[in-house]
C-alpha cells in the first residue's frame, strides 16, 4: 500500500508539472516576439517614466537576455560538434534540442508573426499570448483574469521553479541524458534565487507591482528552487526517459565527479559520501537533497534524521535496484509533498541568519564538498546573503567561496571545506 501510495504522489506531481509545461506551451496559440515588440507595446529604446511598465522589455530580451540566444546556439560549432556525435542532421532542426533551445510549440498553435528562431522568447516563461494579448494592457483587467486566459504566473517562486527546472533539470520528456553530455552538452546546475538575479530584470518591482501581483522574497525563492529541484530529481530518478540511450535510473543523475576528476586527486571521503557508500562507486546526486537537509535543521529539527536517512536510503539503492530506487524516491518525494508549505512561510531575519550558517557549516564540516553540492553552498550563501540585505558586507567572503568552485577540474574538495571553515567567522 505504502509503494501504491507513493506512486500516486509521483503521478500527480508528474501530472502538476505536465500541467504547467502545457499551460505554457500549449492551448492557446502562441503570437511571436513581433506581437510584442512595436514601439507602442514592449520595444521602446529606452524605460518608460510615469508608467506602471517600462516598455523596453523587448530590447532588454534582446539584447542582454541569454533566452533571446538559446536558437543561436544551436547552429555554432560546437553544437554541430554535438548533433554529429548524436547522429542528427542538425541540432537546428531536433526537436529534443528545440525543445528547451526555442519556444517550440505545435505548427498548430504558431501565429502568423511567430518564429521558431527567436528561441526561448516571450511567450516561452508566459504562456501563448492569444487571449490575453490585449486585456493585460488594460487597466481594468486583473492580473488574475489574464492568468485564467493562458498567461503563466511566474511571480509565484512554485510555479516559477516548476516552469524554470523543465529545461534546467529537464522532465520526462526532456531531459540531456549521460549520452547527450557525453556527445558534448554542457552539464546541467541550476538554483532558481541566482539564476534569477543573474537575468536582466525586465519588470520593476515597485508598489504596483506588489499590489498586482505580490512580492517575492530572496529567501522564499531560494527554499522553492532548492525543494522543486529535490522534488524534480527524485521523479526523474522513477521515470524511463523517452531518448535514445537512455537508463533507469538514468546515468547524469548520479554524481557526474564521483569518476570525472584527475585520478591524482582523490575526491571520495565518508561524510560526503554516506552510510555504506564505498570509494570507487556510482553515486546517486544528493545536492539538493543536502540543502533540504540544511533547510529542515533549521525549521523542524526535530525531522532533521528523518530526512537524512531517507537520502542515505536514496543513494544507497542507487547501488542496488530500479525498485529499490523507486521505493526510496517516493518515500523522499512524499516527504518532500508534506513540507511544501516552507515554499509559502514568512521567514524572519533570524530564520535567514541560521540558514546561511547552517548551509556554510554543513560545507565546512565537509557535509557538502562534492563539487555539485559545493556549487549550491556558495549559490545558496549567496542567495541568503541578498536576503539578508547584508551581501556588500560579505563580498570578499563571497569572492572567496565563488573562486573555490571555478573550476571542475581543479576542485579540491578538502580546500573547499577549509575556505568555507575560513569564512564562517563572518557570517
Amino acid at each position: 500500500m505504502q509503494v501504491r501510495a507513493g506512486l500516486a504522489v509521483l503521478l500527480l506531481s508528474m501530472s502538476t508539472v505536465a500541467a504547467a509545461a502545457d499551460m505554457v506551451q500549449g492551448g492557446t496559440r502562441h503570437l511571436g516576439v513581433a506581437s510584442c515588440a512595436s514601439s507602442v507595446c514592449h520595444g521602446k529604446l529606452s524605460a518608460q517614466t510615469g508608467r506602471n511598465v517600462a516598455l523596453n522589455e523587448y530590447q532588454i530580451w534582446s539584447h542582454e537576455d541569454f533566452h533571446s540566444r538559446a536558437y543561436r546556439d544551436l547552429i555554432n560549432p560546437q553544437s554541430q560538434a554535438i548533433a554529429a556525435r548524436l547522429g542528427l542532421a542538425s541540432a537546428a532542426t531536433a526537436r529534443i534540442c528545440l525543445d528547451c533551445h526555442a519556444d517550440n510549440v505545435p505548427a498548430a498553435l504558431r501565429g502568423p508573426k511567430f518564429q521558431l528562431t527567436d528561441g526561448v522568447q516571450c511567450e516561452a516563461c508566459h504562456g501563448g499570448a492569444e487571449k490575453w494579448i490585449e486585456s493585460h494592457a488594460q487597466a481594468s483587467v486583473a492580473h488574475s483574469d489574464n492568468v485564467a486566459r493562458g498567461m503563466y504566473p511566474s511571480e509565484q517562486p512554485l510555479r516559477r521553479a516548476e516552469l524554470c527546472l523543465s529545461c534546467h533539470m529537464g522532465t520526462r520528456d526532456k531531459f540531456a541524458t549521460q549520452v547527450i553530455m557525453g556527445a558534448g552538452h554542457p552539464r546541467l546546475r541550476f538554483e532558481l534565487q541566482v539564476f534569477s538575479f543573474n537575468q536582466p530584470a525586465h519588470v520593476q518591482i515597485d508598489a504596483d507591482y506588489v499590489q498586482r501581483k505580490g512580492r517575492i522574497d530572496n529567501v522564499n525563492l531560494w527554499v522553492t528552487g532548492q525543494i522543486e529541484n529535490a522534488r524534480r530529481y527524485l521523479e526523474l530518478l522513477q521515470a524511463r526517459l523517452p531518448v535514445a540511450g537512455s537508463f533507469l535510473p538514468e546515468f547524469a543523475l548520479y554524481d557526474c565527479f564521483g569518476c570525472h576528476h584527475p585520478i591524482d586527486r582523490q575526491r571520495w571521503s565518508h561524510s560526503r559520501a554516506g552510510a555504506g557508500i564505498e570509494p570507487g562507486t556510482l553515486r546517486l546526486q544528493k545536492y539538493h537533497l543536502i540543502m533540504l537537509q540544511a533547510i529542515t535543521e533549521v525549521l523542524a529539527p526535530d525531522a532533521l534524521a528523518d530526512v537524512v536517512t531517507a537520502t542515505d536510503e536514496l543513494v544507497q539503492a542507487g547501488q542496488a535496484s530500479v525498485a529499490s530506487v523507486q521505493a526510496a524516491a517516493q518515500k523522499l518525494h512524499a516527504w518532500i509533498d508534506a513540507h511544501e508549505g516552507w515554499t509559502r512561510r514568512q521567514y524572519s531575519p533570524d530564520d535567514i541568519a541560521r540558514l546561511r550558517r547552517t548551509v556554510l557549516r554543513y560545507a565546512a564540516e565537509d557535509k557538502a564538498s562534492d563539487f555539485g553540492a559545493a556549487e549550491q553552498v556558495v549559490m545558496g550563501v549567496d542567495s541568503l546573503s541578498y536576503a539578508a540585505a547584508d551581501h556588500e558586507r560579505h563580498k570578499a567572503a563571497l569572492d572567496s567561496l565563488y573562486n573555490a568552485v571555478k573550476s571542475a577540474s581543479g576542485f579540491d574538495p578538502t580546500q573547499f571545506a577549509g575556505v568555507a571553515r575560513s569564512v564562517q567567522g563572518q557570517f
